[in-house]
């Protein structure tokens, strides 16, 4: 076994990170239009735009997929689940346990161009993508000019 040296600023670094991140949750949920129904902890997501649809990312290793659970209600995608806490290892062999278990929930307001009936969830290696596709009318066209 290794020796680590002990480093009380990297325990309270960490903590104040963390603090950080509630923080930031709990000030900028109005900006991003995010309940504040979020657990200890909740996946990292990436929401981009492509020209035909919207798409978000989510980090879930080590979660099964039949504790993943996405709906729409009222033009709010809700995303919740469990990150369940193997009892493969005994605790009195952990050194160190950083990462959370237990259960969360995001939800994300959508916007009225997308085409809920056409939504798609895929998880594959932890990284769960949900594809949101986008109207017609809300597509771009490129428009042909004609010189004269």
């Amino acid at each position: 076994m290794a020796l680590v040296k002990y480093n009380p600023l990297r325990e309270l670094r960490t903590m104040q990170e963390q603090m950080n991140r509630l923080l930031n949750l709990s000030w900028n949920h109005e900006l991003t239009g995010e309940d504040l129904k979020e657990g200890l902890w909740q996946p990292a997501v990436d929401i981009f735009e492509t020209e035909d649809s919207i798409v978000i990312k989510a980090e879930l290793p080590d979660v099964d997929q039949k504790d993943i659970d996405v709906r729409i209600e009222d033009n709010t995608l809700i995303l919740r689940g469990e990150r369940k806490h193997t009892d493969d290892v005994k605790k009195d062999n952990y050194h160190r346990i950083e990462r959370y278990f237990g259960s969360f929930q995001r939800s994300f307001s959508l916007p009225v161009t997308i085409q809920q009936e056409n939504v798609s969830a895929v998880c594959d290696k932890g990284v769960l993508t949900i594809t949101l596709p986008k109207n017609e009318a809300t597509k771009p066209k490129q428009i042909k000019i004609n010189v004269k």
